[in-house]
């Protein structure tokens, strides 16, 4: 239609995303949207909403991002357990070198961030940090951990992923967040050996 601005809703919440987590929720603005979106305020809010509502939507997106690969990763743990888990850790260990991305897991930064958020921000970050929990736990329930251990280590390497996120921007090496990996996975290799 001649003399509307069209722009691509797929970018524009891309952007958003990828400015929440550059910069987390509380300091970044509707300015900020703006810049990194190219809209204005007001396309901002009658196409994606206030903050909180782009916020929410940008955390569904990250979470629908990457809990697919997640769920790829996880795929062959009923017959290599072992596997599996290592190609979970390496989901987030190639999110976290991608020169591309900003450091850190939005997820990660939005569960420290939850004494600021509304409630129902809140609300939806932790859930969204529940998620991992509960992908990995079936995976190594289907990987012949018994269900409290499952749940055991489950809680442990949704920790773990977490920690790698923060440890890498706080300027760990490459090298240190895969020993970190590493003596996890040794870990459960040891549980299920026993």
């Amino acid at each position: 239609m001649a003399g509307k601005k069209q722009f691509d809703m797929d970018t524009a919440l891309d952007a958003a995303m990828i400015q929440f987590w550059r910069d987390g929720y509380a300091d970044t603005s509707l300015d900020d949207l703006s810049r990194a979106t190219g809209l204005n305020r007001s396309s901002i809010y009658s196409s994606l909403g206030d903050k909180d509502t782009l916020f929410l939507r940008c955390l569904d997106l990250y979470a629908a991002r990457y809990g697919e690969k997640y769920d790829a990763a996880l795929s062959c743990a009923a017959s290599a357990p072992i596997a599996a888990v290592r190609a979970f850790f390496d989901v987030t260990l190639e999110r976290i070198a991608d020169p591309e991305l900003p450091d850190g897991c939005l997820i990660a930064q939005s569960a420290m961030a939850i004494p600021v958020l509304s409630p129902s921000v809140a609300a939806h970050a932790k859930q969204a940090l529940g998620f991992q929990r509960l992908r990995l736990r079936a995976a190594l329930k289907a990987g012949r951990l018994t269900g409290q251990d499952a749940e055991a280590f489950a809680v442990h390497a949704a920790a773990v992923n977490q920690s790698l996120a923060v440890m890498s921007r706080a300027g760990a090496s490459p090298a240190q967040l895969l020993a970190i990996v590493g003596v996890t996975v040794d870990a459960l290799s040891q549980a299920l050996r026993a």
